[in-house]
């Protein structure tokens, strides 16, 4: 379903990801393990389209994501990926439901649906009755919960999670990443998890490490 071939990309004279290729296929759970500003957020952006590399290929179910123009990255990004980030971006001045239906909302999915599924989401990870409450109402590991029930209410076939524990103490983390992983297996997607966290990675189907030579398979 993805398929990374020699991407290389580079801020100046500095390279951050080198000739790295890899694989995922539909419903794998993938791992990317490095330490802080190795490029495991580059990595990230690169496969989401929202960098263009230097050099290399980025083929999205057969398209490749190098050749295409920002209006078709943006559609492709709306209909076919979901996002969890350590910061979780929830947007502080709507409501639980809300926050979910929002990918919903712009792909113009008429508002009894999104209401029915932005609930079913939440359900789902153990947020059934916060549906109207609002950010400040959340601890963090609610709030990573909100953000992955917005990440697949969608039906995306792939989601990239940057960091999704990395500002959660050890045991809302284990629950979180547990979570992440049923939810994504349960909806049949791809997931690929940057961590800095080996112990993260061991929940996943596969890990790589990702260095400044490139990318190695762990394991």
């Amino acid at each position: 379903m993805l398929r990374l071939s020699g991407v290389t990309q580079r801020f100046g004279a500095r390279t951050v990801l080198n000739d790295v290729s890899f694989e995922v296929a539909a419903g794998e759970y993938v791992a990317v393990v490095g330490e802080s500003g190795i490029g495991k957020s580059t990595l990230l952006n690169v496969i989401a389209g929202l960098e263009v590399v230097h050099a290399g290929q980025v083929l999205f179910e057969e398209q490749n994501l190098t050749a295409l123009d920002d209006d078709a990255l943006t559609i492709l990004r709306r209909e076919k990926f979901g996002f969890v980030f350590q910061a979780f971006h929830i947007l502080p001045n709507l409501t639980v439901e809300q926050n979910v239906g929002l990918p919903l909302l712009l792909r113009r999915i008429p508002p009894k649906e999104i209401a029915s599924r932005a609930q079913k989401a939440i359900g789902s990870v153990g947020l059934a009755g916060r549906e109207a409450s609002l950010p400040r109402e959340l601890s963090g590991g609610e709030l990573q919960r909100v953000a992955i029930a917005r990440a697949l209410v969608g039906e995306p076939k792939l989601v990239l999670a940057d960091e999704p524990t990395g500002n959660l103490d050890p045991e809302n983390a284990k629950t979180v990443l547990q979570l992440f992983r049923d939810e994504t297996k349960k909806h049949g997607a791809a997931a690929i998890l940057a961590t800095h966290s080996e112990q993260a990675a061991a929940g996943c189907d596969r890990a790589y490490r990702l260095t400044a030579e490139g990318l190695r398979r762990l394991g």
